[in-house]
Formats: C-alpha cells, sequence, structure tokens
C-alpha cells in the first residue's frame, strides 16, 4: 500500500487546485477506496487528449486502490454546459447523445480500468426528477450565487442572454456527486464552479463534502486556445499512430512542459527527469518532440513490434525527410454529378474531399503551389482532369494531408 504522503504526491501533481488540500489528506486516512467522480456531457464522437488529461488523473487514483465513478451526462448533455462559453450553447437532441455516449465508453476504456471502474448515467436520476425536485433544488441558491461565476457574469454586464436553463446546469451536475456520494471530483480548471456547487450541495444533505480537483486545460495544436474538436486543433486517441505522431511532432517547443507532465501517464519523478534534461540541453528540442510523440501513441495503440510509436515515426519520417507518401492514405469517393464532359475541376475535387472548405480555397491553395497530384505540384487553379485520370490517384494539401480518390 503506498503511504498518504507519496498518494498526495502523485495525486496532485499536475493538479490546478486542490479544494481542500487537508480534505484529501482526512479522506484517505480513512483507509478505504475512495470514490473519485468524473461526469463527462458526451456531446461530440471523439475523445481527444484534452479530455484524457482528467481521465490519467482517474487513473492514478485507480492504479492506488481507488474506484473511478465515470457518470457519462446523458442528461445534462441535452441542456449544455455553459461552462466557459461566451453564448447560449446550441442543444443536442437525444439520438445524438447516445450515440456520442455509446463511443465515450469504448475509447475511455483504452485509459481506465474496468476492474475499478463505475459507469452511471445521471439520466438515471436526473430524468425522474419532476416539478417539485426541481424547485427544491432551486431553492439551494441564489441568483446572485450564480452571477458570481465569470463566465455568467461576463455574460450579464455585456446585456448578453442567459436562459435559466443554464443556471439550473451547476446544480444538476452538482446533485450528481450526491446521488454517487462522490469522495472526490475531478474536472478542467472551467468546471471548478460546477464542482464546488455539489461540495455544497453535499453539505446541505448531511454528507461529508468532495474534495474538488482540477486540472489545466490542453492547449491545442495551435499552442493557444484548448484543445477542442470543434476549433481543429485536436489530437484524437482513436486516431491512426501516424496522424497522432505528425500532430505532436507540429506542436510549439513551449508547450512541451505541459504535454510531458499531462499527456503522457507518467510518475512525477519521470516526468521531472525528461524536463531536467530537456533544460540542461542533454536531451535536444527534437529529440524530445519525438520522444513525446512515440509514448503517446504507444499509449492509445496495441503493442507490437515494432511498437506502434516506433512505426509511426518510422512512416513520419519516410514522409516528411524521404518524401514518400504515407502507407495508410484515407480514401474518398468523389461525386461526378458536378463533372462536364466527363472533366472536374482540381478545386471542386479539393472541395469535395475536404481537403478545401470551397472551391474559392481550393483555386487559392493551388495558386500558393501548396496542392501536389500524383506527386506533382499543379499550379493552374483553373485545371481540370478527366474522371478516368482522377480514379485511384492520390492528392496531397501541404505537408500532412493526403487523399486517394475513388469513384462513386
Amino acid at each position: 500500500m503506498v503511504d498518504i504522503s507519496e498518494q498526495i504526491r502523485i495525486l496532485t501533481s499536475g493538479a490546478e487546485a486542490v479544494v481542500r488540500n487537508e480534505d484529501l489528506v482526512s479522506k484517505l486516512e480513512l483507509g478505504r477506496p475512495l470514490r473519485i467522480k468524473l461526469g463527462v456531457d458526451p456531446t461530440a464522437a471523439d475523445v481527444h487528449l484534452g479530455l484524457a488529461v482528467v481521465l490519467r488523473k482517474l487513473r492514478q487514483f485507480q492504479d492506488l486502490g481507488h474506484t473511478a465513478v465515470l457518470i457519462i451526462g446523458d442528461f445534462t448533455a441535452l441542456l449544455g454546459d455553459p461552462s466557459g462559453r461566451s453564448a447560449t450553447r446550441p442543444q443536442l437532441d437525444k439520438a445524438e447523445v447516445d450515440a456520442y455516449a455509446a463511443t465515450y465508453v469504448e475509447q475511455v476504456e483504452r485509459i481506465l480500468d474496468p476492474d475499478r471502474l463505475e459507469i452511471r448515467r445521471n439520466s438515471e436520476w436526473l430524468s425522474k426528477m419532476d416539478i417539485d425536485d426541481v424547485l427544491r433544488l432551486t431553492a439551494r441558491t441564489t441568483v446572485a450565487q450564480m452571477i458570481e461565476r465569470d463566465d455568467f457574469s461576463r455574460r450579464y454586464q455585456a446585456g448578453e442572454p442567459i436562459s435559466l436553463m443554464e443556471f439550473l446546469y451547476p446544480l444538476l451536475q452538482g446533485w450528481d456527486s450526491v446521488i454517487v456520494e462522490s469522495d472526490v471530483e475531478l474536472g478542467g480548471t472551467d468546471q471548478l464552479f460546477n464542482n464546488l456547487v455539489g461540495r455544497t450541495l453535499q453539505q446541505q444533505v448531511g454528507q461529508t463534502p468532495q474534495v474538488v480537483m482540477t486540472m489545466p486545460l490542453l492547449a491545442g495544436t495551435d499552442g493557444t486556445q484548448k484543445m477542442s474538436k470543434s476549433l481543429g486543433n485536436y489530437i484524437g486517441i482513436t486516431e491512426p499512430p501516424a496522424i497522432q505522431f505528425g500532430k505532436l511532432m507540429s506542436i510549439s517547443d513551449s508547450l512541451m512542459d505541459q504535454y510531458f507532465a499531462l499527456t503522457t501517464g507518467w510518475h512525477p519523478d519521470r516526468v521531472a527527469e525528461i524536463n531536467a534534461a530537456r533544460t540542461s540541453g542533454d536531451l535536444a528540442p527534437n529529440a524530445a518532440k519525438r520522444l513525446l510523440a512515440r509514448t503517446v501513441v504507444d499509449l492509445y495503440h496495441e503493442p507490437r513490434t515494432p511498437s506502434p510509436g516506433e512505426a509511426a515515426e518510422t512512416e513520419f519520417d519516410a514522409v516528411f525527410r524521404d518524401h514518400s507518401a504515407p502507407a495508410d492514405i484515407p480514401e474518398h469517393s468523389l461525386d461526378f454529378s458536378k463533372a462536364r464532359d466527363n472533366q472536374m475541376s482540381l478545386a471542386e475535387v479539393l472541395n469535395q474531399t475536404g481537403l478545401a472548405k470551397s472551391n474559392r480555397e481550393g483555386r487559392r491553395l493551388i495558386e500558393q503551389r501548396g496542392v501536389r497530384w500524383e506527386g506533382e505540384v499543379v499550379s493552374d487553379a483553373e485545371a481540370t482532369f478527366a474522371i478516368s485520370d482522377l480514379e485511384g490517384t492520390v492528392l496531397q494539401v501541404g505537408r500532412r494531408r493526403w487523399i486517394r480518390l475513388l469513384a462513386n
């Protein structure tokens, strides 16, 4: 059994805030497995490295003998979490949420230990609440307390609308903590307010309030905004090894400290050792980035020889150093209904395949000599190709985007 001081060191490593650290010590001193809650609203199909930050922290608790309580927010996802939002979030329908929830469960099991995992859906209890239950819940807080929250305060001051349903969201998330009797709740820094509401509600009903632990929001591959699929700056945990490796190699050197600490799953001593080697110059920046990329790829793909990370590195070098095409090029079936005289413009092809957002952008990419067809640069923005010539050929945009063209 790992002693309490070492557990505290491991569990609080990388955390942004712990409310309160002394309460965590007291709970560990109980000598029983703690119930560690993490709620996720399934609002997209893919789990990315940003969400994996808190999942990895949850796994650390599991490895120390504690129970992970993963709440799939299939009810709260229908409302939309207002955390960090500058406007009301569009609502999803139940079919979308259920489809996303199924993919979440499959993907999180790549990180969490199923033997110490309890999965709950908050529709189990929230969908059964009637108007009396809701009114009693709303009586547990005030409008003034809600307006203290940063994102609500900013929107209120700016005269932007805030729906009453958005006020309900933190209460419903907090009620989840009461239902599952969580000892610790994890979340990103944008979840601090919601998690503290759970702590308050537990205290009101006579439960020992949960410890709240927040993790930093992982910066996306753009190096500025938090990782998000909607922003296109994400690295999905189910993406092919070569894609993951290439995206990790593209991040700026300034993000390396954060990525080593939050994405590798390493013990804090190992993270400190690597960062010291980087600082001293014993580990060169490019070598450090390759180590990071290999480590992350290996985390999310089945072991083999060579390892997924090593194989992805070999392919990366073949593509970017030796200028070879990758082994696994995604395919796209073209719709030839817009072809004229069995001819299609290259700009239209780029648009159809998603390599360009529009025909206009496709022409701009061609003019900038950023498009290769069968390895050759195409510079004529009005270039057209016979349908028979396109089938089975390979298009490349920039250094990392490839498509093999198929007939519909």
